[in-house]
C-alpha cells in the first residue's frame, strides 16, 4: 500500500504528521511511504532521516495523486484536495465540527476521511487519542510561558538578602492540558491550586501535589465521554464569584477549558481578570476557540490594568519534535485497527464505533450530518 505525508501549508504548523520511527514501522510491514521534500524538517526531522527509514521523496503533487492512504496533521488545503486520487483516504485532524466546507469538499472528491480529532473517549482508542497526546504539550507549555512571563521566580528561594516566597498559579480546568500545567509548576517549585467543574478531577490534582478547589454543595459537571457539560447562569455565576478571590491571589493563571466543536466556556470575565494583581499573567489554551477569559485575542497578549492576557495559538505545534513523534503514534495506532495485517489491505469497518465516528466522508456523501 501507498502511504504519503505532505509538508504542512499552514504557516503557523511546524508538526508533520509521520516520523522516520512509524514510516520505519510501516516501510517494514510491507507498504510504500512517500514524503514531501522538506516535510519534517521544522520539525526537526530532516529528508535524509525518512530516506533512511525507508521512505521516498516525492513532490506534493505526486504524493497526492498516488497515495492510497495520506496523513495531515492539518486539513488539506482546497489545492491538495483537487490533487486527490478518488477513493484514497485521508487522516488529519480535520476540525469537521466546525469546518463543514472542508468536509463537503473531501467527500466531493471521492475521498474517505478519518478525522483524528474524533476519536472517541474509549479505552481501546487511547493510543489514538490525538487531542489528549498534543494537550499535555499544550499543557506543558503553558506552564513555561507562565513562568518566563512572570517577572518574579516561582520557587521559594533562600538567599543571603532574605527569602523569596514562591509564586502562587491558579489552573482552570484539570483535564489533560490543565493537569500537565499543574504537573510542571509544581516542578518548578510554584504553589499551585486547581479548579474544575467535575468532582472527579479532584483527586487527580491533588496526587499531583496541587490543591483542588470548588465552590462549597457545588454540582459535578461531568458529561459524556468524560468531558464537562454545559453548565446552567446560576452555576457560572456561583462559580466565578467563588473563583475571584483565588484569582486575586494568584500571579498567573492559566486557563484549559475546552469543548471539542463548540466554544470554549467563559471562565474570567472583566471584573475577574480586574482583580488580579498588576505583574501578574494569564494564559488562556482556549484562546483558538474564543477564549475561557474575557479579552483575550487568539495569537495576541494583550495588557490590561497590568496584567497580561496571553492568548497563544496552536502551542504544541511550538515543540514540533515530540508533538509530531506523538501524533505519528496515534496515526500508527489508527493503521493498527484499518489495516490488515496478513495481506496489507484497508478494512474499513463501519460497525466498528471507532471507525464511523471518525469518518466523516465516504464514496462522495458526507456523514453524521457535518458538511453544509
Amino acid at each position: 500500500m501507498k502511504i504519503g505525508a505532505l509538508r504542512e501549508s499552514d504557516p503557523n504548523e511546524n508538526r508533520v504528521a509521520l516520523v522516520p520511527e512509524t514510516v520505519e514501522r510501516l516501510v517494514k510491514a510491507g507498504h510504500e511511504l512517500f514524503i514531501e521534500h522538506g516535510a519534517g524538517t521544522a520539525a526537526g526531522f530532516p529528508d535524509s532521516d525518512y530516506l533512511e527509514a525507508g521512505a521516498k521523496n516525492a513532490s506534493a503533487t505526486e504524493i497526492a495523486g498516488s497515495v492510497e492512504i495520506l496523513v495531515h496533521v492539518q486539513p488539506p488545503s482546497s489545492e491538495e484536495v483537487a490533487s486527490l486520487k478518488k477513493g484514497c483516504i485521508v487522516v488529519s485532524m480535520l476540525n469537521a465540527r466546525t469546518n463543514p466546507s472542508g468536509v463537503t469538499g473531501l467527500a466531493s472528491a471521492g475521498v474517505t476521511a478519518l478525522a483524528m480529532e474524533l476519536v472517541p473517549r474509549i479505552a481501546r482508542a487511547q493510543r489514538m487519542d490525538v487531542l489528549s497526546s498534543q494537550a499535555s504539550i499544550a499543557g506543558y507549555k503553558a506552564a513555561l510561558i507562565a513562568a518566563n512571563s512572570l517577572g518574579k521566580y516561582l520557587p521559594m528561594m533562600m538567599t543571603a538578602a532574605g527569602t523569596i516566597p514562591p509564586a502562587k498559579v491558579l489552573v482552570l480546568g484539570a483535564g489533560v492540558a490543565g493537569l500537565q500545567a499543574i504537573a510542571t509548576t509544581r516542578r518548578l517549585g510554584a504553589v499551585v491550586e486547581a479548579f474544575d467543574v467535575r468532582a472527579a478531577a479532584g483527586e487527580q490534582v491533588e496526587s499531583l501535589g496541587a490543591k483542588f478547589i470548588q465552590p462549597p454543595a457545588a454540582e459535578d459537571a461531568e458529561g459524556a465521554g468524560g468531558y464537562a457539560r454545559a453548565q446552567t447562569e446560576d452555576e457560572q455565576a456561583v462559580q466565578r464569584e467563588f473563583l475571584k478571590e483565588h484569582i486575586s491571589q494568584a500571579d498567573a493563571v492559566i486557563t484549559t477549558a475546552a469543548i471539542p466543536g463548540r466554544p470554549a466556556p467563559l471562565l474570567m470575565t472583566e471584573d475577574m481578570v480586574a482583580v488580579m494583581k498588576p505583574g501578574s499573567v494569564i494564559i488562556d489554551l482556549a484562546a483558538e476557540s474564543g477564549g475561557n477569559v474575557a479579552g483575550t485575542v487568539a495569537g495576541e497578549i494583550i495588557v490590561k490594568n497590568g496584567v497580561s492576557i496571553n492568548g497563544p495559538i496552536n502551542v504544541p505545534s511550538s515543540m514540533p519534535f515530540h508533538a509530531s513523534q506523538l501524533y505519528s503514534r496515534n496515526v500508527m495506532a489508527l493503521f493498527d485497527l484499518i489495516i490488515d495485517r496478513k495481506d496489507g489491505t484497508i478494512k474499513l469497518d463501519f460497525e466498528d464505533e471507532v471507525i464511523d465516528i471518525m469518518c466523516v466522508a465516504h464514496e462522495g456523501e458526507v456523514r453524521h450530518g457535518l458538511g453544509e
